[in-house]
């Protein structure tokens, strides 16, 4: 007995080593060489810190681009969707009311029109990007609301439209946030 316990215990003090002090220290040392330095991209108008790149917010005005709903109120502390299926009675009516909304803060689209990401949630309830599908169905309310001309802000949604990975990997994406501060700026 006693020549297994040796062993357990180094075996246990090598482990403790290797996964609560060395693999946590190596883990913080990379985040410090990533962008943010492992506290997140933030976004800074005029020195002030108004958001991260990664994370989603709401915006409800008009005069803003609508991101993806959150089922977790864009609470970054806590990520999560929804968990009822796409036939659950309860997330239908959600789904509903949600583009009961779109509709009236967008006349004149009909309901089939609308992308489906601007009336569900994502996995996470964070994501900060929406197509650019989603993005140009909007461009009517959001120039009416800032008395701009359609053609000005599909130009501003043209330039912040990012397309895949090297070309290659994901969808063309645009950030909401982003595409907001761009408005704010216009004169």
């Amino acid at each position: 007995m006693k020549k297994y316990i040796w062993p357990s215990v180094k075996l246990t003090i090598f482990m403790i080593l290797v996964l609560a002090v060395l693999y946590p220290s190596l883990i913080a040392a990379v985040s410090k060489a990533a962008p943010g330095q492992g506290k997140g991209r933030t976004i800074s108008v005029n020195g002030k810190v108004v958001g991260y790149e990664n994370v989603g917010q709401k915006f409800t005005e008009d005069k803003y681009f609508n991101g993806r709903p959150s089922a977790v109120d864009y609470n970054a502390g806590g990520s999560g969707g929804s968990n009822k299926s796409a036939s659950n009675p309860d997330y239908q009516k959600l789904v509903q009311e949600r583009i009961d909304t779109f509709l009236i803060h967008n006349p004149g689209i009909n309901k089939e029109d609308i992308p489906a990401e601007l009336v569900t949630a994502s996995g996470s309830g964070l994501d900060p990007d929406i197509s650019p599908a989603a993005a140009m169905i909007q461009v009517k309310r959001v120039a009416a609301a800032r008395h701009l001309s359609e053609n000005r802000v599909m130009t501003l949604v043209s330039d912040h439209i990012r397309g895949p990975w090297l070309g290659m990997a994901g969808p063309a994406k645009v950030n909401v946030l982003k595409l907001n501060i761009a408005l704010d700026t216009l004169k």
